[in-house]
């Protein structure tokens, strides 16, 4: 059987269903793959519901965990993204639900914590007045977006951030394409028309390499 090379995660050549077959199959080691490609999603979206850090990678471990324990009832009819994000929500509700908070929580800008801007692999030489307006920027985007209802950050992060489809995002949250395109509407419609238009981009809300390693050393310890 072809080997396949791990740090090689990214390569779209190595299939999905190919890993998940494989992993099925008994190289659980494989399941490294399936993280790396789905850390920086799962963060992001994981964030959207819970703010501490130390929670919040906590719920990605048991998401991972249970998601491999599972894997075998994944059919294959939706991406194991969409699928790995449907367990991640239902990980952070519960744990939201544990803690007796409300699940409408609007977090305001000036209650944010320093660590705002995460972690961000820097792949372009910039001067230092050129990454202090670019981190202000995403400050300022990180900010807005955080102060959305949960049900509208979650639709904007899916769809905008991380460029999933209408379709995926409805199947992920179990709502209507309709539906997405209404709370997607009015998540836009919330944020300034100014600053959406000024900072718009992808690579905020950063999962940065250092703790991705960690996130993926911890649940392949674990299965």
């Amino acid at each position: 059987m072809e080997a396949i090379n791990i740090n090689d995660y990214n390569n779209q050549k190595i299939s999905e269903e190919q890993v998940i077959s494989r992993v099925l199959g008994g190289e659980k080691e494989l399941f490294e793959i399936l993280i790396k490609r789905n850390n920086q999603k799962l963060y992001r979206i994981i964030r959207g519901y819970l703010k501490d850090e130390a929670e919040i990678e906590d719920v990605m471990q048991n998401t991972y965990l249970k998601a491999f324990s599972k894997l075998h009832q994944f059919k294959l009819q939706s991406s194991f993204s969409t699928w790995l994000i449907r367990i991640g929500i239902n990980n952070s509700l519960a744990r939201i639900k544990a803690k007796g908070k409300l699940l409408h929580l609007l977090q305001q800008p000036d209650s944010l914590k320093s660590n705002t801007i995460f972690e961000i692999p820097d792949n372009r030489q910039l001067n230092p007045q050129d990454k202090m307006i670019q981190n202000e920027s995403k400050r300022l985007l990180e900010n807005a977006i955080d102060s959305l209802d949960v049900k509208y950050k979650t639709v904007y992060i899916m769809k905008e951030i991380e460029e999933m489809s209408l379709k995926e995002v409805a199947t992920a949250l179990d709502l209507t394409v309709a539906n997405v395109k209404i709370r997607l509407h009015r998540s836009k419609d919330k944020l300034k028309d100014k600053l959406y238009e000024v900072t718009n981009t992808k690579d905020i809300f950063e999962f940065g390499f250092s703790r991705c390693d960690r996130i993926t050393e911890n649940v392949m310890k674990n299965i």
